[in-house]
């Protein structure tokens, strides 16, 4: 059975004026995600811990919107969720809106293994990552200069920024100049399991504990070894009406459609008419990985036994 591991680190309007000469950097960032999660699978690993492996290395890195690269909510905070599913038993993990946790997809992966949840959030999240001995880190960890004057421009405002540049939005309209920050992993191991897992820091100067699709099964993050696994990207409120990953997942197990067919619909067509902008990264049992995104481009990447690789952030 091929192995396959397929990332991202995030979709929008990625092009070279958005990415702002730091292609090198961004080439370099997913190349080492992919490193970290594909030696699991060549070694004999299964897919869910080349995922976790994948995300951590992009958590650790403030490009992206995740872990240390998280952006800033309205009071000033950095609140992060994450979403981890085993295609092979559909065990599922996820954490929503907590703060310190150095590695957010570690804790979705304590919750899906030790908690007898499914999803946790906020305070009560972070006291299990507690008893469970999850890495912590304190507030400087998380600074970022360019995400914390991003945030100082809108905080006394009702505008929210979905990630990096741009104008400033409010009322939840999708806006052309964003890079949505959120990293993601899909994998397929040498026994056809597969899994998925998503990370993200959410929206500078969201409310209200605002939580997107990341976390959210079925529209974020999906796995099914029926089926495929799924990591979404994009504006999270379209996702979450439309269930995207279990969308894909449901095309395929009952219509017969193949993962690309699937994904087409469902990101190309059924998202559009929400207004949706954003992708996904998917891989199915046999080995398939894809990138399928309406936005002008995704940091992506791509490597399988079948000699695959790919890394690329703009067309489509």
């Amino acid at each position: 059975m091929p192995v396959t591991l397929v990332i991202h680190g995030g979709a929008g309007n990625v092009i070279p004026a958005t990415v702002n000469g730091k292609d090198a950097e961004y080439t370099q960032s997913l190349k080492a995600a992919l490193d970290a999660g594909y030696k699991v699978l060549d070694g004999g690993g299964a897919a869910m811990d080349a995922v976790v492996a994948a995300i951590v290395e992009l958590e650790n890195n403030p490009l992206f919107n995740a872990g240390r690269g998280a952006v800033f909510t309205k009071k000033g905070l950095n609140e992060m969720d994450a979403a981890l599913m085993n295609g092979k038993t559909l065990e599922a993990g996820a954490i929503a809106g907590v703060r310190n946790i150095k590695n957010p997809i570690m804790l979705a992966r304590e919750v899906m293994l030790h908690s007898n949840h499914v999803f946790l959030s906020g305070n009560g999240a972070s006291e299990f990552a507690l008893t469970r001995g999850i890495e912590m880190a304190p507030d400087e960890y998380f600074f970022n200069k360019e995400r914390y004057e991003q945030w100082l421009d809108i905080r006394d405002s009702d505008h929210y920024q979905l990630d990096h540049k741009g104008d400033n939005l409010k009322g939840g309209d999708a806006n052309p100049d964003y890079k949505f920050g959120t990293v993601g992993a899909v994998a397929c191991d040498a026994d056809g399991n597969l899994a998925a897992g998503t990370s993200t820091g959410g929206m500078t100067n969201k409310r209200f504990g605002r939580i997107g699709d990341s976390p959210v099964i079925g529209a974020g993050t999906y796995a099914n070894n029926a089926t495929c696994a799924i990591s979404c990207t994009g504006h999270g409120e379209p996702f979450l009406r439309a269930v995207v990953a279990h969308d894909v997942s449901c095309l395929m197990e009952y219509k017969g459609l193949s993962l690309q067919e699937a994904c087409d619909i469902v990101i190309k067509d059924k998202l559009v008419k929400l207004g949706g902008e954003g992708g996904l990264i998917a891989v199915d049992g046999q080995g398939n990985g894809l990138f399928c995104f309406n936005s002008a481009g995704m940091f992506r990447a791509m490597r399988s036994s079948q000699g695959k690789e790919e890394v690329a952030f703009y067309g489509a």
